[in-house]
């Protein structure tokens, strides 16, 4: 009898840093830090602020990760970790969570990364071509062709996805580095000389604004989403090489090396490019920092940071495409989702039906992006979603000794329950009121319609995901009579 095909572990810690290096870096730094005065318009020049505030919940958050995934490497992540360590149903809210928003946000990104090649058609001048990138049946068509490129990328397997990884990371950083490096050599002042000198605009820097707790507070909720991504790596628990060590290792190098890429990228922008004129454009446009930079950089050079964008954005889909698949394939291996999400291919080692059904959920993100006309309502659900999984995660570090020893004891990574203890407080308070500002946010701000209300969304999805959880509980309540022994300790491989 021959074997059942599995997940392989094949991924060294290079890759497994790349997965969550890749699901972070895209429109988190090139587009939300920009585009955040769109959807906090009374921010004035506190961005940097608040988004060293959001790194805040971000760590705590990355910290009980890696606690946790050093006791369960396998796939699935926040919901293995969840159904183990504090109660199934509410590891199956946590990952719904994450599961909805991400697929969600795949649809944004890709949707989004349309203005890129836009900015880099009209970098050379080709006005017609960009003139066809704002057609919106083209920019829907080319952001499916992007996700469903990078499912079948998937499908072939870990090698052809390692392949494309790893250089696009250090190709993206190599890039990245010239924004870093261009506060040295351009200031405001040049700036405003080439818009008058481009566009015969001269343009007056307004007032600072008196600060607004509110605004700074909405602000950090929203760019919070930019250290969302790490997640990703948890997902690798049962492909990657030596996990115990090696996830909670690349948790940490994720977000404290790109934390600090974030700073100082956005910090470059803001130094040469007014707030007041970032604030402004935003209002009318989809910006990005390439388009922004554009004016004062040289011709050759501002295609080459645009490129770099472009590439960072496109490389966050095959990352987000893996995480989102293993989560089904976890909750099918539990039995709370159809058994058919399991199946692996037999040759390349990917759970093809699970990465099909990623790229239709990612699709409906897509068209969602285009029908909203606000690419935003995407990355509202998708932070709501990730502030309860990351909430959850917190929670389940304080209560996993007492709700399962066996799993609790193999634990490897900051072994010593009061540290423990602390990062466990430490993200609920942080995270549940970052929701609680994000959820009022969201409320209250004015709309055409309810359903353009991130929170109503999402309720109806984990409406519709409790449904699901009840049914196939029931289920397993009648088939297996050991049901609930299976969630105290890890799947097989």
């Amino acid at each position: 009898m021959g074997l059942k095909p599995k997940l392989v572990r094949q991924m060294g810690l290079f890759t497994v840093i790349a997965t969550g290096v890749s699901s972070m870096v895209g429109a988190s730094i090139n587009v939300v830090p920009f585009m955040i005065h769109r959807s906090v318009p009374n921010l004035g020049p506190n961005v940097l602020w608040a988004f060293a505030f959001a790194a805040v919940p971000a760590l705590f958050a990355g910290l009980a990760y890696a606690i946790l995934s050093s006791a369960m490497p396998r796939a699935g992540g926040s919901y293995l970790y969840a159904s183990r360590g504090l109660n199934p149903y509410l590891g199956f809210v946590a990952s719904f969570s994450q599961w909805f928003g991400l697929s969600i946000v795949i649809g944004v990104i890709a949707y989004i990364s349309i203005p890129f090649l836009r900015d880099i058609a009209y970098s050379y001048e080709q006005y017609q071509v960009a003139s066809l990138l704002e057609i919106s049946w083209i920019r829907v068509g080319l952001a499916l062709s992007f996700i469903w490129s990078f499912v079948y990328l998937n499908i072939r397997g870990i090698k052809s996805y390692a392949n494309l990884l790893l250089p696009m990371v250090v190709l993206i950083f190599c890039l990245g580095s010239i924004v870093i490096f261009s506060r040295f050599f351009y200031d405001v002042s040049d700036f405003l000389s080439a818009l008058e000198q481009q566009q015969g605009r001269i343009f007056s820097i307004p007032p600072v604004p008196d600060f607004e707790w509110s605004a700074f507070l909405s602000a950090a909720a929203v760019l919070f989403s930019s250290f969302i991504g790490f997640d990703a790596i948890a997902q690798t628990g049962s492909e990657a090489l030596n996990p115990r060590r090696n996830l909670p290792l690349a948790i940490l190098i994720a977000i404290l090396g790109v934390g600090m890429f974030y700073f100082l990228f956005t910090a470059s922008v803001y130094s040469i490019i007014p707030w007041s004129f970032v604030a402004e454009q935003a209002q009318i446009k989809d910006i990005t920092a390439p388009g922004l930079l554009s004016y004062v950089l040289p011709n050759g050079i501002d295609t080459l940071i645009i490129l770099g964008a472009t590439l960072a954005l496109i490389n966050d889909l095959p990352a987000m495409l893996l995480s989102v698949s293993r989560l089904m394939f976890a909750w099918a291996k539990d039995g709370i989702m159809p058994k058919q999400l399991t199946a692996i291919d037999p040759k390349k080692h990917t759970p093809i039906v699970a990465l099909v059904a990623a790229g239709i959920l990612s699709s409906i993100g897509v068209l969602g992006s285009n029908f909203a006309g606000d690419f935003f309502l995407g990355i509202d659900i998708m932070v709501t979603s990730m502030l309860v999984n990351f909430l959850l995660m917190s929670i389940t570090l304080l209560t996993i000794k007492k709700h399962n020893l066996e799993l609790y004891l193999n634990i490897e990574v900051l072994k010593n329950r009061p540290i423990q203890l602390f990062i466990g407080w430490g993200g609920v308070v942080f995270l549940s009121s970052f929701l609680v500002i994000h959820l009022y946010k969201d409320l209250t701000n004015p709309v055409a319609a309810w359903y353009f209300h991130s929170t109503y969304v999402w309720l109806i999805v984990m409406g519709m995901a409790t449904l699901v959880f009840i049914y196939q509980w029931n289920k397993m309540k009648i088939k297996d009579v050991g049901y609930r022994n299976k969630f105290k300790k890890l799947p097989i491989e």
